[in-house]
């Protein structure tokens, strides 16, 4: 499965509101602490990929997951292959990568809220020493990439934003290369 994703830069004010008349129904509110890990075998920031651990806590759950995203496929948006899955314990499974040779290499915070409207989540994150960002996405399968892509860009217009004002940087690629906005 792939991860369709555009990001923008952008003030949730005017978003949100937009969300609301559109009729989005805001569906969570998290905290999550993204800690991202180099390979001991390549290099991540070279091959385009990232392995995380992300604690993610609710107001009434606390979740760990291990996350792999593949290289991005694609130049019009955030499109990689993503595997994810839940873990029992985020510190024992960190212990573990580093057992085997991954290190640490930074670490991401961000509160996001979430809304779902037409098939898409989109996401209003303020992410610590970053500021706050839209995200939309939804997954696909390889065949239907382009028209998942184009609905986000779709959606994203109907929110009053600009698509090519997209970032294709992750929020990690953000803090370690500040430059890369």
């Amino acid at each position: 499965m792939y991860e369709v994703e555009i990001k923008i830069e952008t003030d949730h004010g005017p978003v949100r509101d937009q969300l609301r008349k559109r009729g989005a129904t805001e569906t969570d509110h998290r905290t999550q602490i993204d800690t991202y890990y180099n390979a001991p075998h390549r290099d991540f920031a070279e091959t385009d990929e990232a392995l995380r651990i992300r604690r993610e806590k609710t107001a009434d759950s606390e979740t760990n997951k291990v996350t792999y995203k593949g290289p991005l496929i694609e130049a019009e948006s955030k499109t990689r292959l993503e595997h994810e899955t839940i873990v029992a314990d985020g510190n024992t499974l960190d212990q573990a990568l580093q057992a085997l040779g991954f290190t640490p290499a930074a670490t991401v915070e961000k509160e996001r809220t979430f809304y779902e409207i037409d098939g898409y989540t989109i996401t209003l994150d303020s992410v610590s020493e970053l500021g706050e960002f839209v995200e939309i996405e939804t997954e696909a399968e390889a065949a239907a990439i382009e028209a998942a892509r184009e609905g986000a860009t779709e959606l994203l217009t109907t929110l009053g934003l600009d698509a090519s004002e997209q970032i294709r940087t992750s929020y990690l690629g953000m803090l370690l290369e500040p430059d890369t906005k």
